[in-house]
């Protein structure tokens, strides 16, 4: 199974760009136009929060619109700029969701099971996991067991060390921790939030945040660095499960020259 990861599209309204300056439309289609090319072609796509920016059903329109040419089934969780009835009522027809209360699911029709969180707080840039959502996730866990289980969440059950996005990070994170220390069947954490590729361990399980298909956040350490992007190369993941292993690989979004050859045509390393 081949899985494509897409995470903080942040699509505006119809020529509007965010923060004055990207074009995240003009970004996701060039995502889009990458999927479509890629062989093999991925067996579902999944899209990890921030879909669109103020989390209106304009946007949530104009986001379906760029999305439409992709063949495969969506399954998108809802991050701090999505609109969380906006959203339920923008992928009803998908079927995954709930008709009231939390966008949280589980979808059992692959080889690997597919759980979706929902770490939206209204008004909030932060996450949470609070009880009531844990103890959904420790019932729908505890069901399948045996299951190999792919979690899909927007913000990142553990620290990064770029201070301005941990501020508006995870609240109940240790509780998750010690809940997926119970369940190995946990193959790996899918996040999306810090717009750049992140690996983590938690709760014994392998955790990442996927790089935007727009900006990227800036890498910057230092405790009180202010907060900012930048326009580094946009990406997706594509996550292969094969004979039991997840193996999750990064690709970059854009016109790059080659491939060129290692060997010549006589199988000689080229010097």
């Amino acid at each position: 199974m081949l899985i494509a990861q897409l995470t903080d599209t942040h699509i505006k309204n119809a020529g509007r760009l965010a923060y004055g300056r990207v074009d995240t439309a003009a970004c996701l289609k060039a995502a889009v136009d990458a999927l479509r090319k890629l062989d093999p072609q991925p067996d579902l796509v999944v899209l990890t929060g921030d879909l669109v920016d103020v989390g209106s059903a304009e946007e949530y329109a104009c986001l379906q619109v760029i999305l439409a040419p992709l063949p495969q089934a969506l399954v998108v969780v809802p991050g701090n700029h999505d609109e969380r009835e906006a959203m339920r009522r923008a992928f009803a027809p998908a079927g995954y969701f709930p008709a009231t209360g939390f966008l949280q699911f589980a979808i059992d029709d692959y080889p690997l099971r597919i759980v979706g969180l929902d770490t939206l707080v209204p008004g909030q840039g932060g996450g949470e996991l609070c009880a009531e959502r844990l103890d959904w996730l420790a019932r729908t866990l505890a069901e399948r067991p045996a299951a190999p289980t792919l979690i899909l969440m927007h913000h990142p059950p553990f620290a990064t060390g770029i201070g301005h996005m941990d501020r508006i990070g995870l609240r109940g994170r240790a509780a998750f921790a010690r809940l997926l220390e119970q369940h190995p069947q946990v193959q790996r954490v899918l996040c999306g939030h810090l717009h750049r590729t992140i690996h983590a361990m938690v709760g014994g399980r392998a955790a990442l945040t996927c790089p935007s298909t727009a900006h990227q956040v800036a890498l910057d350490l230092r405790e009180q660095a202010p907060s900012g992007f930048r326009m580094e190369p946009p990406g997706f993941m594509l996550h292969r499960w094969h004979d039991g292993v997840l193996v999750s690989h990064v690709a970059n979004i854009g016109d790059f020259a080659g491939p060129y050859p290692f060997f010549d045509e006589s199988g000689a390393l080229i010097d």
